[in-house]
């Protein structure tokens, strides 16, 4: 959540049968493919692994806020419509209130979008102040807390029991941006691995199955110590998340760092320093705008198709569409050169590929 960082893919006759039906199975494959959305969803070469990683190119997502009057699918919808396609993945945050407004996972909002999407939830160890975390102020309910158990009738269980329920298998993170919240009085590193790992054993426990673990940092390489000391473990972690902006002018930026320059660093520090096996998500993306040069924004988003394969463990993007606090920091693509780049990106082959079904 970028509001932290301010705190800072045999016979003849016979034979030409079973040529035939190849090269028909291979067209039909490139179809689906080219398409993206169309078929099965669950066969043909790119059909995504069990942990939701695509065999072919990546995932295409965003964070969209909910509208004055609570909705999300309404403004999901409507960011839709501008970028002319459905998004693959849509992300979402939660508190750990069990409030039915912020605190329950899987909203009727959530299930409806999911029916022809994946989902993303994270889920904050907070209360927050504010409906929708609307300034960004919480109260910490402590990682050796949820490590000790403390939490599990009240909140835990109930919340896990709703995703069992939901069967469909979802993206779901944790305290994103973890090494922010050390600060903030969560805890220590060693207190949020016995805590995730608790989270993740109890979800077991309890049968949740349809979970898929992202293991969420902001990927800011000045705490690099303290992004090793937080990972739970390779047998605790499907995916990896990082959250990297071209914030500019927003946090008194004057350096200006295009697509590539904006993911690679972090990427290439969590491959070879914390995990090579594992998939990374750009769990948060965006650009902030150039004012002296519009044209800056609109370019960021356009070469993305072109830099995204060059990172080849990038199996997944979700865009930031929501201002953060200070000047200059609309970081979303609703309209101008960064809806052109933006649109002109999400329309690439390379982020189409066959949604899974369950």
């Amino acid at each position: 959540m970028p509001g932290r960082h301010a705190a800072l893919p045999r016979r003849r006759a016979y034979t030409a049968v079973v040529l035939a039906a190849a090269v028909a199975a291979l067209l039909a494959g490139i179809g689906v493919w080219a398409t993206g959305h169309e078929g099965d969803g669950d066969g043909g070469r790119c059909a995504p692994d069990a942990r939701l990683t695509p065999r072919c190119g990546a995932w295409w997502g965003a964070y969209v806020p909910h509208d004055a009057d609570g909705s999300l699918t309404a403004p999901v919808h409507a960011f839709e419509k501008k970028i002319g396609r459905r998004l693959d993945l849509v992300y979402t945050y939660h508190d750990m209130s069990g409030a039915p407004l912020d605190g329950e996972l899987l909203t009727a909002d959530e299930q409806e979008l999911g029916r022809e999407r994946m989902l993303m939830l994270a889920w904050e160890s907070t209360v927050w102040k504010e409906p929708h975390h609307a300034n960004w102020t919480e109260t910490q309910l402590g990682w050796k807390n949820i490590a000790s158990g403390k939490y599990d009738a009240e909140i835990i269980d109930p919340q896990a029991r709703r995703l069992k329920a939901y069967g469909k298998r979802v993206f779901f993170s944790f305290d994103q941006e973890t090494d922010f919240r050390i600060k903030e009085g969560a805890g220590t590193p060693e207190e949020y691995v016995a805590a995730y790992r608790h989270l993740h054993d109890r979800f077991r426990e309890l049968g949740v199955t349809n979970v898929v673990w992202v293991w969420t940092v902001s990927g800011y390489l000045g705490h690099a110590d303290a992004m090793r000391r937080l990972y739970p473990g390779d047998s605790y972690v499907d995916w990896i998340g990082m959250d990297q902006y071209n914030y500019y002018l927003c946090h008194k930026s004057t350096n200006w760092l295009d697509f590539e320059r904006s993911q690679r660093p972090s990427y290439e520090w969590l491959r070879a320093d914390v995990s090579a096996k594992k998939p990374i998500m750009a769990s948060e993306f965006a650009t902030a705008p150039d004012p002296a040069r519009p044209e800056r924004q609109r370019d960021w988003y356009a070469q993305i198709p072109r830099v995204a394969p060059r990172l080849p463990g990038l199996r997944a993007l979700v865009h930031w569409n929501r201002t953060v606090p200070g000047p200059g920091c609309d970081l979303t693509v609703n309209s101008g050169p960064a809806l052109e780049g933006y649109r002109e990106a999400g329309t690439d082959p390379y982020f189409k590929q066959p949604l899974p079904t369950r």
